[in-house]
Parts: structure tokens; sequence; C-alpha cells
């Protein structure tokens, strides 16, 4: 059954269940990057995927897109309305990929081609999808940069990709998984290299056109300044794993993962007059697990200060607790609420 955080009586857009990616070395390894992932995500909201790098983001929203490389391997099931993009012939999947569901990959500079225009690159994939004439496709275009506030769009459109800054890039991106107003946008990392200013730019950007369009949002970040300004939900991942599902706000407030409080613990706290508090910055000690080693436990085990002896040996399952009727969470965890989080109450905790 799909994790999911928040009661619905809809239908969801996307259904994930047991997603796996698995990768074929040349010297005949294999490395597990994903790992059992299960996830739902339903129109206009928005899904914020966290954890550090190598923990399995991206490589989960390029096995949805039928974007692995040739020595990628992939099981489960992602549904997009109710049809499977894991066994979708190519020319089906095609039609979906771009349209229906689009996606704003992590560096826009070799995402785009060096060698076309803007425009050329804009143009095309509605005279696919929509079977717009050139003249039709050019005037939805220069729209959607607009949209996205690229100022002069008419004139700038035409210009290459190394003439505009990273943040009009990003903005470019946007426009363009946006053209065919897709019911799904998967941004990976939309926000990353870019400053602070522009981040809140692109935050803005990504909150007024889900309102406009409705559209659903996968946000994959390591930025957990920019789940809280963007997400309803959120999936903390560690060794290709799910370690916490939850509303952004139970995240953020009553974190019930040691991962999860490691990953908070670490970014910097203001008090309400603006200055940080005396709260030290704590980092995570040690480091991310290769994908290449087997884990027969917890994945976070050699990392956590309060890791059991079992916590080694046997991998806890992502269960559910708290009060289904109202907003069901999930952690993956052996060490009990009570000695984790004494002064959290939470229906249903044990």
């Amino acid at each position: 059954m799909s994790s999911t955080s928040t009661t619905s009586n809809s239908t969801p857009l996307i259904e994930v269940d047991h997603l796996a990616v698995r990768f074929t070395t040349p010297n005949g390894g294999v490395v597990e990057a994903v790992r059992d992932v299960s996830f739902t995500l339903h129109k206009g909201k928005t899904l914020g995927i966290v954890g550090e790098s190598g923990s399995g983001k991206s490589q989960t929203a390029l096995s949805m897109m039928g974007l692995l490389p040739p020595n990628g391997a992939v099981t489960g099931t992602a549904r997009y309305a109710g049809r499977d993009l894991l066994t979708l012939k190519s020319a089906e999947l095609n039609r979906i990929r771009g349209d229906r569901v689009a996606m704003i990959f992590q560096d826009p500079m070799t995402a785009l081609n060096p060698f076309l225009t803007i425009e050329r690159q804009m143009t095309e994939v509605l005279q696919l999808h929509r079977k717009m004439s050139r003249k039709q496709a050019f005037e939805k275009a220069v729209a959607m940069c607009e949209a996205v506030r690229i100022a002069d769009a008419r004139r700038r459109i035409k210009m290459y990709p190394h003439e505009f800054s990273g943040g009009m890039l990003q903005r470019v991106m946007i426009a363009m998984a946006l053209l065919c107003e897709p019911d799904v946008l998967i941004a990976d990392e939309p926000t990353t290299a870019l400053d602070v200013t522009v981040q809140a730019q692109i935050i803005e950007l990504l909150r007024d056109l889900q309102r406009d369009l409705g559209t659903a949002i996968i946000l994959i970040t390591h930025d957990m300044g920019v789940v809280a300004s963007l997400c309803d939900d959120v999936m903390v991942m560690y060794g290709g794993r799910t370690m916490e599902y939850g509303s952004a706000h139970q995240i953020f407030t009553e974190p019930t993962h040691p991962y999860t409080i490691g990953l908070l613990d670490a970014l910097p706290h203001l008090d309400q007059d603006g200055d940080s508090d005396d709260q030290p910055l704590r980092a995570i000690p040690g480091n991310p697990p290769s994908g290449g080693a087997a884990v027969l436990g917890c994945a976070f085990a050699p990392r956590c200060a309060m890791a059991q002896e079992r916590c080694a040996s046997v991998r806890p399952d992502l269960a559910g607790f708290g009060d289904e009727g109202v907003s069901q969470r999930l952690r993956a965890c052996h060490i009990p609420l009570v000695e984790l989080r004494p002064d959290l109450r939470v229906g249903g905790a044990v």
C-alpha cells in the first residue's frame, strides 16, 4: 500500500509502490540506489523529498520518467492517473512525459542544448505535444516566459542558453516544463547554486503557478528551508529508503526519526528578534552509506547516537502511527517514540 501522510477521498495523481532502482557496475557489482519507496501525490499538492546527496532522491524521479541510463533497472510501480509509467512502451511514455508529467532538471546549463535558441527548444515541445504551428508555439512560449517573469521575453527567447544567468535559465526550465500545463511537475533541486534572493523568487513563482494551474509538485531538494516554504508533505530519505513521512508541519515541529532530527539540528535557528539563538549547529557524524554496500539493518545505524544492538542487524519497517482519520505518519525506526521524543504525545504512538 502506498504511504501517505494525509487522508483524502480523492484519487491520487501519482501512486508509487515499492519502487526500487539498481545499477549494474562494469565489474558486475550492483548498486542499490532506491529501496522499497512508496508515496502518493494529489492534485494541487506538493511533496518534498529530502535527504543528503546519494540518498536516492533524484533516482526516484528519473526512474518514474523512464530516464535511467542503460545499466539501470527499476522494479515496483509508479502510476500516473492509474497507468503504470514503468511498464508503458516508449511511444506511450513520450505522450505523457513532458506533457502531463514534466520535470525541471537539476542543472539547466547541461539540460538545455547549447546549440539551439531558447525559442527553438521551447516551441518543439508544443509542436510535438500540442501539434501547434511554429508561429502559435512561439506566441505560447513568449507568454509562458512572461509568466515566469523573464523581462523582454519576446526578444530574449531568441537568445542562446549561455546568454542567460543561472537564475534566468532556471526560469526558462520552469517555463519549458509548464508549457503544456502538466498535471504533475517534478522539480529536482530547482534552487541549487542560486543566491537566496533568486531562490525566494523561484519558490514564489512555483507557488503562484501551482495556485493558478493546480499542478501537483514533487520537490526534490536537500534544502529544508525550501521545503518549509513550499511543501504540504515531506518524505525523508536515507540510503535509498524512506526514514520518515508526514506533513511538513509535523516533520518540522515534531520529527520522530533520529535522521530527521539530525537534519533539522544542522540548520541555523533564529529567535523572534531575528538573532541567532544559543543552540550550536550539530553536524551528523560520519558519511552516508555506499549504494553498493549490503545493509542488513537500519542504514542510519552507524551514524545514529541512539542506535541499539538490533539496529545493525534488523531493518525497521516503515510503520504508521498517529490518528489515521486525521493525519497518519510513518517512520522506520526501532527506537520507541517515548525514548526518542519524551515530549511528543501522538495518538497511537508507542
